[in-house]
């Protein structure tokens, strides 16, 4: 089923290939060690590195794997922990560049991050990179990573990244106790001249369980302010893609001339951004489309030992870069390939009219329920078709999952 949402393919992009034969980008968890003890982090980062991670060797042959993908490659970031932890970082970038590939690099912000690092992975090829900042203020910062002076390291890093030459990505947890947060964290981001702000909706795996999520009203209340900020910044959600469906129903309420109907949070994050942009002035520009990516469907994550996922955050094993190439991992695995056709998705996401631009977030439903074709239970909307046949297309789509899970492993 598909939306009658005008100009819709303008408002979300698209991915251009198959999606079943490459993904659009792959993460890769170089290490798992970290400086940090971030409350939220989905490793459960360790300050030593694994014995077990892929070797420099291993690396540059994962890297060919990916590079083996059809033209126009997918996009590379090496994440941790904290990638910086490798001394071998600049060979295995300089090696990826070689290939072709675009790299992107996400470190935590510790001593590690110096001027002469960043310039060394810059002249290897390195085109982007992403720091976190999870509050607007040093104590929520601080206390979120775990040390205290991250925050103001991170705009120091911030800056000694733009000044090196790479592009900048600001990420951004949400939780219930950061979410007030958000307008001034915007303008700090604005501040920073980043080129791309992802916020990030809390998963509770890993040291994240400890942590408060939104509620999915207050969910949908972020996701219709972030539509309204898009003019001033490129925004991308992880895990939330129903912010596609939000972008696609705010541009089909505009063309009806209808104003959306917003909750609480929205008019509590609306006003304090009125009241923080003021008389600034704030260059405005259209919104950049989100795209269609989703776990398994265009991303793809490999851990410090090879073990390939469809996200970072849904700990469902798809195979290893040690004994299979990473093409047939994505292409054949059977939980990559049912990631890939929601209308087997359980419930209201299997007869949602946005499931194909959206799908739901993969590694909530998992977190939740245990089961990935799950529907999301951070999503509030109730599609048409949910009220009369979910009971029906529920039943075949537990049926296929059934199947799926008996052959996952």
């Amino acid at each position: 089923m598909t939306t009658t949402v005008p100009d819709a393919a303008k408002a979300v992009r698209h991915q251009r290939h198959d999606v079943a034969d490459k993904p659009f980008i792959t993460i890769w968890e170089v290490t798992r060690a970290c400086q940090l003890a971030c409350l939220h982090c989905r490793a459960d980062a360790i300050t030593r590195r694994d014995p077990l991670e892929l070797s420099l060797d291993e690396g540059k042959a994962l890297l060919d794997q990916i590079a083996s993908f059809p033209k126009p490659y997918p996009l590379v970031v090496l994440t941790g922990g904290d990638p910086f932890e490798r001394p071998d970082l600049g060979e295995l970038t300089a090696y990826g560049s070689s290939l072709g590939l675009s790299m992107a690099l996400s470190p935590s912000a510790t001593p590690n991050l110096t001027t002469e690092r960043l310039g060394e992975l810059r002249d290897a090829g390195g085109k982007a990179v992403s720091l976190s900042l999870d509050g607007a203020q040093a104590p929520t910062h601080d206390a979120f990573r775990g040390f205290e002076g991250t925050f103001d390291r991170t705009l120091d890093a911030a800056r000694l990244a733009t000044d090196a030459g790479f592009r900048l990505q600001i990420n951004s947890t949400v939780t219930r106790s950061t979410v007030l947060e958000l307008p001034r964290l915007l303008t700090t981001v604005l501040d920073l001249g980043a080129k791309l702000w992802s916020v990030f909706f809390l998963v509770p795996t890993g040291r994240g369980q400890q942590l408060q999520t939104l509620s999915p009203d207050e969910v949908e209340d972020v996701l219709h302010w972030l539509v309204d900020v898009s003019r001033f910044i490129a925004i991308k959600t992880t895990e939330a893609p129903h912010y596609r469906r939000v972008v696609l129903q705010r541009l089909d309420a505009a063309r009806a001339g209808r104003t959306p109907e917003h909750g609480p949070l929205h008019a509590e994050l609306t006003a304090m951004t009125r009241e923080l942009l003021g008389d600034r002035e704030v260059h405005e520009r259209p919104a950049r489309p989100p795209i269609d990516v989703n776990s398994g469907r265009g991303f793809v994550f490999i851990d410090h030992q090879g073990w390939v996922y469809p996200s970072g955050f849904l700990p469902h094993r798809a195979g290893n870069v040690r004994d299979t190439p990473l093409p047939e991992i994505y292409r054949e695995s059977p939980i990559m390939r049912a990631l890939r056709t929601p209308e087997q998705f359980v419930g209201k996401c299997g007869v949602c009219e946005f499931r194909e631009v959206c799908g739901g977030s993969r590694s909530h439903a998992y977190a939740v329920t245990g089961d990935p074709l799950a529907s999301d239970p951070t999503c509030s909307y109730v599609p048409a078709a949910a009220l009369g046949s979910a009971a029906a297309q529920g039943g075949v789509a537990a049926s296929a999952a059934a199947q799926m899970r008996a052959h996952a492993h």
